[in-house]
């Protein structure tokens, strides 16, 4: 039995990864619109950098982080978005794939679901976001001078993988209530394209009640605000190195609902 289930995840990852070859090779036939695309995506976070920038001019500091904190901070944000996009963009565009009936396809395949439409789409261009959160966060961790030790390099690590299985989990939820809706609800933009914004700063700044629900409903501090006060050294308790996994146990109510909505779809007959 371990060795059927070891030989279906190998076969899995190289079906996925058959599947990344596909999409990649499909980008670089159009190369220059693959990199303006890329340069789209960096200039479009660059806005959201001169905000900071610019409001930092006037104010020195935003409920006791600095400027280069909140760099730190938003750095970290969108690099989390960012691979969660690029990897799960699938479930992005899922609703089209609803309306069109070629979920249809999905269901008589011997793969799972989630695989074929992970790989059904690869944003690589938002690679120009990971660059842009790259020099924003080097720039943030000198400009901090914070200490690194093992337990720091993985926090950061941990809120990686955390964040991005956050933002995984709430596109999943996005595909599954197209299930029942046919098109995408654009209100779940709130919270993805949203989370990115308002996740430029510190959750901890936005109050009390805001917190509670992005620790216990929706847990973008946990992959941002608490693990954060960590790497500044705000905070000393190793639960924080911690907290951004707990994050991942988000997945499961998303998985839930997804395999709600699979049982509950009926073709379009396209």
């Amino acid at each position: 039995m371990i060795r059927r289930r070891g030989a279906a995840c190998r076969n899995s990852l190289r079906l996925y990864k058959h599947y990344i070859s596909i999409n990649v090779r499909s980008m670089m036939q159009y190369k220059a619109s693959f990199l303006l695309t890329a340069m789209g995506q960096f200039l479009v976070s660059f806005n959201v950098f001169l905000g900071i920038f610019f409001m930092f001019q006037r104010f020195s500091r935003v409920k006791d982080f600095s400027y280069s904190e909140v760099l730190l901070c938003f750095s970290i944000m969108l690099l989390e978005f960012a691979l969660a996009e690029m990897w799960a963009r699938g479930f992005d565009s899922f609703s089209g794939m609803v309306r069109s009936g070629s979920f249809d396809r999905v269901l008589v395949r011997p793969r799972s679901e989630i695989l074929q439409v992970l790989g059904s789409k690869f944003e690589l261009t938002r690679i120009g976001r990971m660059l842009q959160a790259i020099v924003m966060f080097i720039y943030g961790i000198i400009q901090c001078d914070i200490s690194w030790t093992f337990a720091r390099i993985c926090t950061v690590l941990f809120m990686l993988v955390g964040g991005a299985c956050l933002f995984t989990g709430l596109f999943m939820v996005y595909a599954a209530l197209c299930f029942f809706t046919l098109e995408g609800l654009e209100f779940m933009n709130v919270l993805t394209d949203g989370a990115r914004e308002y996740g430029k700063y510190p959750i901890g700044i936005y109050g009390k009640r805001i917190l509670q629900l992005t620790t216990f409903v929706i847990p973008y501090a946990l992959v941002q605000y608490y693990p954060l006060l960590y790497l500044l050294g705000k905070r000393s308790s190793p639960v924080y190195i911690f907290l951004p996994l707990g994050a991942g146990l988000f997945l499961i109510p998303c998985y839930l609902l997804w395999r709600v909505g699979v049982r509950h779809y009926k073709s379009s007959g396209s």
